[in-house]
């Protein structure tokens, strides 16, 4: 019975997305109170351990957003000025071979983009160009859905690993390097199943020479503690390997607008790398940037059912070596360019930031309840029960059930950062 009633914030959060098709943004906070009822009534959550639990959730969050939102923000910029469009048509130009870019279209295209926002965005833009080179909708779809899947555990900006570690409170580098072996493994297989789906295995030998290039790149950078360039960085490396592999020269014509916006594109992006790589790449700028923190403790807490929580730091905060102020800053800066160049208007700003608000604001009600639901489950001992029921249940077999929990979870959530 009690495994049932640990299960049962899970349970209601699937049910409310699965069976009735609420949002995130409506079933985490309702998931959220039957967490909170339930621990009050069998798990002995008392106030000490309430306000614990919310006020290290809320810090974990605020830590995720802070790269969330001036992620968005930068990608509806360069979306609305029209620079994302302009890389597909530059794609197309360089690449006349339909069948080999529809491959680095649904696969390292999708993964760039899954690795500079995330939020579906690969899906809504890659699969509409895919059925105008002829794909079927629905093969389109899928072939988006599958080339960019091996890129979310370091994408968006790195937050969906942020999450991870965050919530399970391991130190990165434990994660880092069987995540990109098997990451690496992972994106190789996501390049031979779009390339068979796409009918396309004429081309599998450069599919294979691409794919060790991202898994390369993704590895390394992410060794470096560079996640946050990891899967953008790895998806952008396929394009141009695959532009390469597969140019054709074309009469060469006047710079149009297409060519500028695709430079401020590329500008934009190289520049937040540079900035990136400066700040985290192990030397006296990184030492020095992350001497100033934020480090907030939390003395033992005790349920009243006897659960304890050992005294320790909540998620550690640093100003000056947060991605997401690097995002932030490189998002400011291109405002105030786009603005001085008129590339953008007074009026398209407003309708960028009203179009970030509406996508970042629901996830971010999602993530903070989702979070926080983790945090009072893990205070109040919910998480370890579940942890050893299901040890019991599968003993030495639950590596091969363990990733179907995480693909559940993402599934009911629409989201790998709440399914972490």
């Amino acid at each position: 019975m009690e495994y049932l009633l640990a299960a049962l914030p899970i349970l209601a959060l699937l049910f409310l997305m699965i069976v009735l098709k609420w949002g995130g943004h409506f079933a985490g906070p309702v998931s959220l109170l039957v967490c909170i009822l339930i621990a009050i009534l069998a798990f002995g959550l008392n106030t000490s351990v309430f306000s614990t639990a919310l006020a290290k959730g809320l810090i974990l969050s605020l830590y995720v957003l802070l790269i969330i939102w001036p992620a968005m923000l930068l990608y509806q910029m360069i979306s609305s000025s029209g620079g994302i469009n302009a890389v597909e048509q530059t794609l197309q130009k360089a690449v006349p071979d339909t069948g080999f870019l529809s491959i680095i279209l649904a696969w390292c295209f999708s993964s760039f983009l899954e690795g500079i926002a995330g939020f579906g965005i690969p899906i809504a833009i890659v699969a509409p160009i895919l059925v105008t080179l002829g794909v079927s909708p629905v093969t389109a779809v899928a072939a988006a859905a599958i080339g960019h899947a091996w890129s979310v555990t370091f994408g968006d900006m790195g937050v969906v690993f942020q999450t991870l570690v965050g919530v399970v409170n391991m130190d990165p580098a434990e994660l880092i390097l069987p995540s990109s072996l098997l990451l690496g493994i992972a994106c190789l297989l996501c390049g031979i199943a779009v390339t068979i789906l796409l009918k396309q295995t004429k081309h599998l030998p450069y599919v294979l020479l691409i794919g060790v290039v991202m898994a390369g790149i993704q590895a390394f950078l992410a060794y470096f503690d560079l996640v946050t360039l990891s899967g953008f960085l790895a998806g952008l490396s396929g394009v141009f390997v695959g532009i390469l592999l597969k140019h054709q020269r074309t009469k060469k014509s006047a710079e149009d607008n297409t060519s500028q916006l695709f430079k401020v594109t590329l500008a934009v992006y190289f520049g937040l790398s540079i900035l990136l790589i400066i700040l985290f790449w192990p030397g006296p700028i990184r030492t020095a940037a992350q001497t100033i923190a934020w480090i907030p403790m939390f003395g033992e807490v005790a349920t009243n059912t006897s659960f304890i929580t050992p005294a320790g730091k909540g998620q550690v905060l640093r100003p000056f070596s947060h991605p997401g102020v690097v995002v932030l800053l490189v998002a400011m800066v291109t405002i105030i360019i786009f603005r001085m160049k008129h590339i953008l208007s007074r009026e398209a700003m407003q309708q960028v930031v009203q179009t970030t608000w509406k996508s970042a604001g629901p996830s971010s009600i999602a993530v903070i309840s989702t979070i926080v639901l983790a945090a009072i489950m893990e205070h109040t001992g919910m998480t370890q029960l579940l942890a050893t029921g299901l040890s019991i249940l599968f003993d030495k077999f639950y590596p091969l059930v363990s990733p179907w929990v995480g693909t559940l979870g993402a599934f009911a959530t629409g989201s790998n950062t709440s399914s972490n």
